[in-house]
């Protein structure tokens, strides 16, 4: 009621599993989590959150509630994944000051993307290098949009936007999908995103994606575009241009956990690939073939 009263709307779940179900259909600003619940305590629903293969879920708040005051409660809060720990009784001033800071943290946070809430380029970065130092086996996929700059000056910014969170939902449910908890969405910047999965299942996610893509990318454009095939507009000449309907190309680097020795060498290889998929029309995903 007081979270209501202060402006937020509450989803309200019974217990542990209804949390989770309740998290793979929707998506909050932050998690109120009560520590002593039936069948599954607060630790256990912290660490499953952390653990979702979602990765908009995975990083979401959490403030767990709870009477158990002692030192080694709230290390154990702490350590399952919780942002921030308060004890009963408190005020409704209080828990709402915290989980607006807490929202507010994620907001900022930089190493997030603001227009999709995906881990942005430092954790890409680190996601990387972890996994190529481990050497353990596994599949980068590099996603990039085809004429979206054209879409992007036809249709305006707003749509453009529209486009690339559409693809971001797309690559969040492929991954969703499969329940693998070592899979990893990320979001370099504008229209490029990076997606890791393990080398055997690299190309039924990219197929998966890609089919997906073509189908619902329809509904961003108007039905005499659609018809025709393509969208028009001008250069900076004054030329006329024709663009098809957006498409999308992935280039799939895969390692053995030492063909690539660091993170630069994978990110050439992947921009390198990339180039060659764009050359090809409509949406395409590429693997790389070469072999150590």
């Amino acid at each position: 009621m007081n979270l209501e009263i202060g402006g937020f709307d509450v989803d309200m779940a019974a217990g542990g599993e209804e949390a989770l179900h309740i998290l793979d259909e929707r998506t909050p600003d932050a998690v109120l989590l009560d520590l002593m619940m039936p069948f599954m305590d607060g630790y256990e629903v912290a660490k499953r959150i952390r653990s979702h293969p979602n990765p908009v879920i995975a990083n979401v708040p959490i403030i767990m509630v709870t009477a158990k005051g002692e030192t080694e409660d709230k290390l154990l809060g702490f350590e399952a994944g919780a942002d921030d720990y308060m004890t009963k009784p408190f005020g409704a001033e209080e828990l709402l000051a915290r989980i607006r800071s807490k929202i507010q943290r994620v907001e900022q946070d930089s190493s997030l993307s603001p227009l999709t809430r995906l881990p942005g380029n430092l954790t890409i970065e680190r996601e990387l290098r972890r996994r190529i130092e481990d050497r353990v086996p596994f599949a980068m996929h590099y996603l990039d949009l085809d004429n979206f700059k054209a879409f992007n000056d036809v249709y305006g910014f707003g749509h453009g936007d529209e486009a690339i969170r559409l693809l971001a939902r797309i690559c969040v449910d492929a991954v969703r999908d499969r329940n693998e908890s070592a899979d990893f969405v990320g979001h370099i910047g504008g229209d490029d995103f990076v997606l890791v999965t393990s080398v055997d299942s690299a190309e039924e996610v990219a197929g998966k994606i890609t089919t997906t893509f073509d189908l619902e990318i329809r509904a961003l454009y108007k039905p005499q575009d659609l018809h025709r095939g393509y969208i028009e507009t001008r250069d900076r000449r004054g030329s006329l241009n024709r663009f098809p309907i957006m498409s999308l190309s992935i280039a799939i680097i895969t390692t053995d956990g030492h063909r690539y020795s660091n993170y630069a060498e994978i990110a050439e290889a992947a921009a390198e690939l990339k180039r060659y998929a764009k050359a090809i029309n409509g949406s395409v995903f590429i693997k790389d073939k070469r072999r150590t």
